[in-house]
């Protein structure tokens, strides 16, 4: 046997002169200088006079609350340099939770001034109060909506493009209204490098909105697929399959995720996002493994072949590309979760991978279970071990029944379980619960890679 023949690991991806880790920390520092930056307009340089603390204190949440809300449109760009040391499942974990802390500190603005001096109260009169009041009104009620769409979609039943719309158009006005009463007030804007931070601020979100909406539309025009294929698979599921027409393709690592837009043009909001099921070792066509459970999702089966799709990515991190550790791998799947799982699997088997794998395969029916055919042969490709694990068991099953839980983790889990490397993707209920066990039996945080496949 020739050496180009003999089985080989895969490679961990190169590193630069700094490691992810690094990098990471790096953007989170200059996230939290450009986040606190506004307090330097109070810190340094002459003050109004005639202000008290609490009216100062008050201004100086309201101008932390802006700058924040500017820096959600950096971190819901999409750009790679940024949303690389974090997966961008974990950047939006972050936009979500830190618009609460932005929606509080621009809340507590004009509350503690309302406390402190009531007379202030009598700016809240839409027909005598001064415009930069009005700005200051209209900007709030425009915030109070969009977190109010954004917590209660749902319930409100708004469809995602129509909420993206809303979000985005909410979004602009909240930080153009800010501004505009900023411009109006005039304290802490009167020196030409304070006027200059703000100005900055807001046109770098107008630069970041036309990227998003303009610029990346335009280069993703250059780069069209075609629809290839539509395989259906077991579990109400379908394999869409993207050939790229007058260019090469995207090269992307097992584990990540794309958006697509397909039968639509750049511009559209509709979009979605949706892991690569294929090998990372194969070129060009691309294959993206959907379940039907959302109104786009349901029509994949019916799209026609030659049909024109948009593919923005790669993205995210639930990669075993990106490890350095060389133990092995356990695999844990819940449902839809597999897709990611699949596209490990056939990249470590087409890599010729001799590294032990475990894959726990939670699923509700065994008629329904993604691929199940195909991970039988991958046994006799790699050093894989598959346990599947049924909600509904039909008769005769001598397999694993229930939820993977404690009980189940002990019984299968390698000797070695403290230095393998795990990676999760399901509902969120499974994925913490199998967390939070992993963590008792002793297996280190830093090697549980988990991935939200909910994005939106």
């Amino acid at each position: 046997m020739s050496q180009s023949q003999l089985p080989r690991r895969a490679q961990p991806a190169r590193q630069g002169p700094l490691s992810r880790t690094t990098i990471g920390v790096l953007w989170t520092v200059l996230y939290a200088l450009i986040a606190l930056s506004p307090l330097l307009t109070i810190l340094i340089g002459p003050e109004p006079v005639g202000r008290d603390f609490w009216t100062e204190f008050s201004v100086a949440l309201g101008f932390v609350g802006m700058s924040v809300m500017c820096l959600q449109f950096l971190i819901t760009a999409r750009f790679r340099r940024i949303t690389a040391p974090y997966g961008i499942d974990m950047l939006l974990q972050f936009h979500r939770q830190i618009s609460f802390v932005a929606f509080a500190l621009v809340l507590a603005h004009p509350l503690i001034l309302f406390v402190t001096r009531p007379e202030t109260l009598a700016l809240l009169n839409p027909v005598e109060a001064p415009w930069r009041a009005r700005f200051a009104v209209l900007s709030v009620l425009a915030l109070v909506a969009l977190v109010v769409t954004s917590v209660w979609r749902v319930n409100l039943k708004l469809g995602y493009e129509t909420w993206r719309i809303v979000h985005g158009l909410l979004s602009v006005l909240v930080i153009g209204l800010a501004l505009a009463h900023m411009v109006g007030v005039g304290h802490y804007l009167g020196t030409p490098w304070k006027a200059a931070l703000w100005t900055a601020m807001g046109v770098g979100v107008a630069l970041l909105v036309l990227y998003v909406r303009v610029l990346k539309p335009f280069l993703l025009r250059t780069r069209p697929y075609r629809v290839s294929g539509v395989r259906e698979e077991r579990g109400d599921s379908y394999t869409l399959s993207l050939t790229p027409e007058g260019h090469r393709g995207l090269r992307f690592r097992p584990g990540q995720f794309a958006w697509i837009r397909v039968g639509e043009s750049p511009l559209s909001v509709r979009e979605n996002p949706f892991s690569f099921s294929g090998s990372a070792e194969e070129r060009g066509e691309v294959h993206f493994t959907i379940k039907a459970l959302g109104d786009f999702t349901r029509t994949v089966k019916d799209v026609p072949v030659g049909t024109r799709a948009y593919v923005d990515g790669p993205y995210g991190v639930f990669t075993p590309d990106y490890l350095h550790r060389d133990q092995g791998f356990v695999l844990i799947a819940g449902g839809v979760g597999i897709t990611p799982m699949i596209s490990i699997l056939r990249t470590l088997a087409d890599r010729g991978d001799e590294r032990p794998v475990l894959l726990l395969y939670a699923s509700k029916a065994w008629d329904g279970v993604t691929f199940r055919e195909e991970l039988d042969k991958l046994q006799s490709r790699l050093n894989l071990r598959v346990v599947h694990v049924l909600n509904e068991a039909p008769e005769g099953w001598t397999g694993e029944t229930g939820f993977v839980n404690r009980d189940l983790l002990e019984k299968y889990l390698p000797d070695d379980r403290r230095t393998r490397e795990y990676f999760l993707c399901g509902p969120p209920p499974m994925m913490d619960a199998v967390t939070e066990v992993l963590s008792d039996l002793g297996v280190p945080l830093t090697h549980v890679h988990a991935e939200q496949f909910n994005l939106v």
